[in-house]
């Protein structure tokens, strides 16, 4: 069991500059009560979770469009104008662009998920209907899923949790590699790194 108002103070102080919004509350219970219902996880393995969820969503811990936009259309619109501007060199397709159906796959929730292809894989893996309806993904307990089964199986980049963290082994930077390379590597290890404190405090008590 985890003490809850112990991890709250403990990351209240190490990572929210002491300062825990309700939303974030929310954000930070969600996944925890997603980690509740989950076998075989290991601390450093949710803690690097909540580090991803932190990092990607800028803080917020609550699911988040690509660019932070508050809709579809304003998150295309940024979109396109970076595209334009050469803002997006690694892009070669205008993914979040809506279909003929009027659908955008952009990035949605806790952790990015973009393009049709991985929101079909999500919707195989998680039993969640993505494709009539991608904007499922900015719903708490359907990120929660995403955030999870992704970064434990393997399914948006091919590296798994347990590739980085097990019984003799542990590389808090190699683990960005789960999402994004080593994008922002050492901040994300360092903010795991943080949140594996907090559970661990949290566990004694």
């Amino acid at each position: 069991m985890l003490a809850r108002k112990t991890f709250f103070e403990a990351v209240r102080v190490s990572l929210f500059d002491g300062v825990l919004k309700r939303r974030q509350v929310i954000g930070l219970t969600a996944i925890l009560d997603r980690a509740g219902v989950a076998a075989g996880i290991d601390d450093r393995w949710l803690a690097y979770m909540l580090a991803t969820a932190h990092h990607e969503t800028g803080r917020t811990i609550q699911p988040v469009r690509e660019t932070f936009a508050k809709s579809d259309a304003r998150a295309i619109a940024l979109l396109d104008s970076a595209f334009d501007n050469g803002r997006l060199p690694s892009v070669s397709v205008r993914y979040w662009r809506r279909d003929a159906e009027g659908k955008s796959w952009l990035g949605r929730g806790l952790v990015q998920l973009t393009h049709r292809v991985n929101y079909e894989k999500m919707a195989l893996a998680t039993g969640i209907d993505l494709i009539s309806r991608p904007e499922r993904a900015m719903e708490m307990a359907v990120a929660a899923d995403i955030l999870f089964i992704g970064m434990q199986t393997g399914a948006f980049t091919g590296r798994r949790l347990g590739q980085y963290f097990s019984a003799d082994h542990e590389d808090w930077t190699g683990a960005r590699r789960i999402i994004n390379g080593r994008d922002r590597a050492e901040l994300v290890a360092g903010y795991g790194r943080r949140y594996l404190a907090a559970i661990r405090q949290a566990r004694v008590e």
